[in-house]
């Protein structure tokens, strides 16, 4: 089957590949040809081909493969995947408004949202679903019951849980309602007359509700300047972005500008309206996964030296996709245009082939970037990412913490604590026992917890190509201490990643009294890059000679 998607794909793209521009009756033929090929093939697959083909699956699969080869951000959506693309744009579904996941065979509420129908009919994370609507949910994936819990609102879905801790099924009853999820996650003042708002997404509401929250704290609290939190935002719709700009600029001014391979695809985002915070100091806090919308916001704040930027390298998408209809009820969505900020430079990334393992944008030399300046001369670079006026960097390791996370033991064990606990202190106060960190870690032992580090897969790798090369023997002693030095210390490694277990499992536990706002408010309290921020609005800071031509 790997060979007739591979042979598909050839057919596809072979003549693109081949030739270069040409003229319109040209390309015209080719695709018309290479349809003609496509269909040929198919044919003769259907009737020759030793097995059954899933036709759906093996074509699904060659477009995935074809466009594969252009960039990472076009995809095919097929009819089915159409409220994946309403809640892209609009960040609204219809379901019960709650998280879920995979669990050995069983699938449980992993996080229900604060004040939506799972949350207000009692649905706790940790309860595990049993049923829906008289379906057996044992065995199923985690999509297929995400799909099994939307619907049509106003419906009433049914639901048998588990509770852990009780030994009956619980039945539920309730309405499906529509879910709008609030691009704004959090707000709230975080120091003298300095506001945060934290945005997880670029949605169609995502200028509102930003705008909302700000007017908000400057009434009830008369802030003067904002933290503006970004990192981990993906992106979202551009008019949106420009539309956050313009609170903090004047009326017209240029925020955006795409260019593509149609004229169509040129435009000139202006922001649309006279600014509302036209004095307010502006802080913005990205990291590298901060891309696309994310970008234009960060990057032309920065072009047009109205705020300073904090944080890591962005993530460097430069391009733009538009959604287009397709047969069948499919979407494709089309990278059509790159674009430009007001410096002129373009932040997507010089090839796709120098990424981080999560995608960011790698080390580029300077050699192959080219220098812009900002409105008032500050030197500003292309060819990946906007890099923040103030660079700080995670320090985090992979360890032992991250380990216990994957096997998904801060979660279970917040479920058991629950139970034992009615109530905790708010996040403000929250603070972790020393006996609750030793009751946990005591529940890893119970557990058997255990991990295999990155490292000593590849010390096996190694031992492997030694055994090969016939070097071991040699070396026999060399690799025996290194495997000594290299198999994990449980104990030792949880005494000393004490302090960053202890954050995780606190983060863990407070969701599940304050929900997503409150999970959000205690890591506030050792944010390391909001510390900065706080550290160049005050008074004395350098928020003012940063933003000098100087």
């Amino acid at each position: 089957m790997k060979r007739i998607i591979q042979l598909l794909v050839l057919v596809f793209c072979l003549n693109s590949v081949a030739f270069g521009a040409s003229t319109p009756e040209q390309r015209t033929f080719r695709i018309s040809k290479n349809l003609t090929i496509f269909n040929s093939v198919l044919r003769e697959l259907d009737l020759f081909y030793v097995d059954t083909l899933n036709y759906d699956k093996t074509v699904k699969t060659t477009i995935d493969n074809m466009l594969e080869k252009l960039d990472p951000y076009t995809v095919y959506l097929p009819e089915e995947e159409t409220d994946d693309l309403t809640f892209m744009t609009t960040g609204e579904y219809a379901g019960i408004g709650a998280l879920i996941m995979k669990t050995g065979n069983e699938v449980c509420i992993s996080e229900p949202y604060e004040g939506m129908p799972a949350q207000r009919n009692g649905l706790r994370a940790g309860d595990i679903l049993i049923e829906i609507d008289g379906k057996k949910v044992n065995g199923l994936s985690v999509s297929d019951v995400s799909a099994l819990l939307k619907g049509t609102p106003g419906t009433i879905i049914k639901l048998k849980k588990k509770r852990p801790g009780e030994k009956n099924v619980l039945e539920k009853s309730f309405m499906r309602e529509k879910i709008q999820v609030n691009p704004v996650k959090y707000f709230g003042v975080i120091g003298n007359k300095v506001g945060y708002v934290m945005l997880s997404e670029f949605t169609d509401r995502a200028a509102l509700e930003m705008r909302s929250a700000i007017n908000q704290m400057v009434k009830d609290n008369q802030i003067e300047s904002l933290v503006l939190d970004i990192r981990n935002n993906g992106g979202g719709l551009i008019d949106e972005a420009v539309k956050i700009v313009g609170y903090f600029v004047p009326k017209g001014t240029n925020v955006v500008t795409t260019k593509g391979k149609n004229s169509d695809a040129d435009r000139t985002y202006k922001t649309p309206t006279e600014p509302i915070f036209p004095q307010m100091k502006l802080v913005i806090l990205a990291n590298r996964s901060s891309a696309s919308a994310s970008e234009i916001v960060a990057g032309s704040i920065q072009d047009l030296d109205r705020g300073v930027i904090v944080g890591e390298r962005t993530f460097g998408k430069g391009l733009v996709q538009n959604i287009r209809p397709i047969s069948f009820g499919g979407n494709l969505k089309v990278t059509t245009a790159k674009y430009y900020i007001p410096s002129g430079r373009c932040i997507q990334a010089i090839d796709y082939s120098h990424r981080n393992d999560d995608g960011s944008v790698g080390h580029i030399p300077d050699s192959l970037t080219h220098e812009f300046k900002t409105k008032i001369g500050r030197k500003v670079r292309d060819g990946g990412g906007i890099v923040p006026d103030t660079l700080t960097k995670d320090e985090r390791k992979l360890n032992v913490a991250y380990y216990i996370f994957a096997q998904n033991l801060y979660f279970d064990f917040a479920t058991q604590y629950v139970i034992k606990h009615p109530t905790i202190a708010s996040p403000a106060d929250f603070k972790l026992s020393e006996e609750d960190y030793k009751t946990f870690t005591d529940y890893l032992m119970t557990k058997k917890f255990t991990y295999t580090t990155q490292t000593e897969k590849y010390y096996t790798e190694l031992l492997d190509m030694a055994k090969y090369e016939g070097l071991d023997t040699r070396a026999k002693d060399e690799f025996t201490a290194l495997k000594a030095k290299l198999m994990p210390d449980i104990s030792k490694s949880l005494d000393e990643n004490k302090e960053e277990i202890s954050e995780l499992l606190s983060l863990e536990i407070i969701k599940r009294y304050y929900y997503q706002k409150g999970q959000i408010q205690y890591s506030l309290r050792t944010d390391k890059d909001l510390k900065v921020a706080l550290d160049l609005l005050k008074p004395v800071g350098k928020y003012t000679k940063i933003l000098s031509a100087n």
